[in-house]
């Protein structure tokens, strides 16, 4: 192994955070559903929300390291437009998405567990440890231990669809599957597609990242070791979204059961769909990986929105620059807190909060995207680390399909 590529890899650990952040609900839940629902039929909207999304999530790391600062101070620069839009976009969805992540995670560790707490209890408590982690911990442990989750995450769910695989499929022969294009069908298309890998919105939480990695005087500050560990962390999100559309469609499609709403009990009912299709012996290698998914994105989640969170309301102060260390705190206890009491109040409707998350995401993409498109090409970066032809045209083709397909969603649902 060169010394070159040795120093890339201490540059490894952003693009891992984000796939710990991606790897959760638009995976485990929203993926499976999709299997669940119209088995591998929708292999095809996975993958296109993959690609188009790709260049947007790049651009965040490629400014990060081109112009030494985050993308919240590139948005800043574009003028206070900007970054007051996409600070609405974040305060709009940050609380939902914390209280959606954490009571999907609690479900599971209540299973792991075999704990019977109600759900509020176990959310308390898997905040709390969330909190420990990155209050006392910082950002080192969250970066090494997100690395060990993710492998272990992608060992376990490679191995589960070849189990099932092998074992074939198990839902009735000529099952018919609901009609996609439907306003019911679009609907989930934008839910499985807005989250997928992530809201675009995350490539603020990657940027904010890059800079804390590089604090380290090891770590390059080259554009090639970011390009590594962004694709990295991509790649991993891109085989997980595969394998959850697979065991949703090799385990329950066609079966006739429909999932529950609440998110505790979403939990318990997939598990022991895998073990009863698979063996009680799996019980505990399910419980496992969907507790690994759901607890890296529930950390992560709070340490990204705490951070943008601050580092964009800062920058909207009169001071003009980033909260430091403290607001993060406090930021990270309230999101947590405003969390538990989302989860109090309505934790019967959590499937319904979780497609509303996620077609928003969908719908507000757009304006993302343009922000990072403008970004990358402000005067200050370097013209020989801004995306080349293929990475532009790649952007404005996913562009167009992120606008085209939320138009086709907004004529189906509200003008037809």
């Amino acid at each position: 192994m060169s010394e070159t590529w040795r120093e890339s890899m201490r540059a490894v650990g952003p693009g891992i955070l984000f796939a710990g952040a991606a790897i959760g609900v638009s995976h485990l839940v929203q993926s499976t559903r999709a299997g669940a629902e119209y088995g591998f039929e929708l292999l095809w909207a996975v993958a296109l929300a993959l690609l188009a999304k790709y260049p947007f999530f790049e651009f965040a790391h490629r400014y990060t390291v081109a112009a030494r600062e985050s993308l919240l101070e590139g948005y800043a620069r574009l003028g206070r437009w900007a970054l007051v839009l996409f600070m609405l976009v974040v305060l709009g969805s940050a609380f939902i998405t914390m209280a959606a992540v954490t009571v999907v995670t609690a479900g599971l560790a209540g299973a792991l567990l075999g704990v019977s707490a109600s759900p509020f209890v176990l959310s308390l408590g898997l905040l709390v440890i969330c909190l420990a982690i990155l209050l006392l911990g910082q950002f080192k442990l969250l970066d090494n231990g997100m690395k060990v989750m993710v492998i272990v995450l992608a060992s376990l769910t490679i191995g589960g669809v070849i189990v099932a695989g092998v074992h074939g499929a198990v839902g009735a022969p000529g099952h018919q599957a609901p009609d996609v294009w439907s306003v019911g069908g679009l609907t989930f298309l934008l839910a499985l597609m807005g989250w997928m890998p992530a809201p675009l919105d995350v490539g603020a939480w990657s940027s904010l990242w890059v800079l804390e990695k590089q604090k380290d005087a090891r770590v390059p500050a080259t554009l090639k070791a970011a390009r590594l560990d962004f694709n990295l962390g991509y790649a991993a999100t891109t085989i997980t979204a595969f394998t959850f559309v697979a065991f949703g469609a090799l385990v329950m499609y066609g079966t006739g059961t429909k999932f529950a709403d609440s998110g505790v009990a979403f939990s318990r009912q997939l598990i022991d769909m895998y073990a009863g299709t698979l063996g009680e012996w799996s019980r505990w290698a399910i419980s496992l990986v969907a507790f690994i998914t759901m607890f890296s994105t529930t950390i992560t989640v709070l340490d990204g929105y705490a951070r943008t969170m601050a580092g964009g309301l800062g920058l909207l102060s009169p001071a003009r620059r980033p909260w430091g260390r403290k607001p993060v705190a406090w930021l990270m206890l309230l999101l947590a807190g405003f969390a538990l009491v989302i989860i109090a109040r309505l934790m019967s409707t959590m499937k319904a909060l979780v497609d509303f998350a996620t077609v928003l995401a969908f719908l507000t993409a757009p304006l993302v995207a343009v922000l990072n498109f403008r970004v990358v090409r402000l005067p200050h970066v370097p013209p020989q680390m801004r995306p080349g032809r293929v990475l532009t045209a790649l952007a404005i083709a996913g562009f167009l399909f992120l606008v085209g397909f939320g138009l086709v969603w907004i004529r189906v649902r509200w003008l037809i």
